[in-house]
């Protein structure tokens, strides 16, 4: 799949278990999580993970300290997990990792998780060309 590039505001954290956990604890308190589209995106030269949403208009104009960042465009290879929280969380790893496996990854872009809902995780892996 094709994706144009998308602003995002974002918090940079470790990319460890308990980073994560804290982070998207105090990140969906700070943002609400009503209406709001959320990202996690992988750096993994960098063991870094950003915590991501994409602005919206009722935003506060300081956007509460939140970097502001765009994540690229371009091709993915793309997979859907379904199911409820934490189990659900616990599949994202090793379904990145079957995905990374199947092609040659754009380490020059990030691996990315679009939380699309409750219980549905899209996960997306850079490539070169079409995918």
């Amino acid at each position: 799949m094709t994706k144009q590039p998308r602003p995002l505001l974002v918090r940079r954290v470790p990319d460890e278990l308990p980073a994560l956990q804290q982070g998207w604890a105090e990140f969906e308190e700070l943002v609400g999580l009503r209406g709001r589209k959320f990202y996690g995106l992988v750096d993994v030269a960098a063991n870094e993970y950003l915590l991501a949403t994409v602005p919206r208009d009722d935003d506060p104009a300081d956007a509460w300290g939140l970097a502001r960042f765009e994540l690229p465009g371009g091709d993915y290879l793309r997979t859907v997990l379904r199911g409820e929280p934490p189990e659900l969380y616990s599949r994202i790893g090793p379904a990145m990792q079957e995905l990374e496996s199947l092609t040659t990854v754009d380490k020059e872009r990030y691996l990315v998780e679009f939380y699309k809902r409750h219980n549905e995780i899209e996960l997306w892996v850079p490539v070169h060309g079409s995918a």
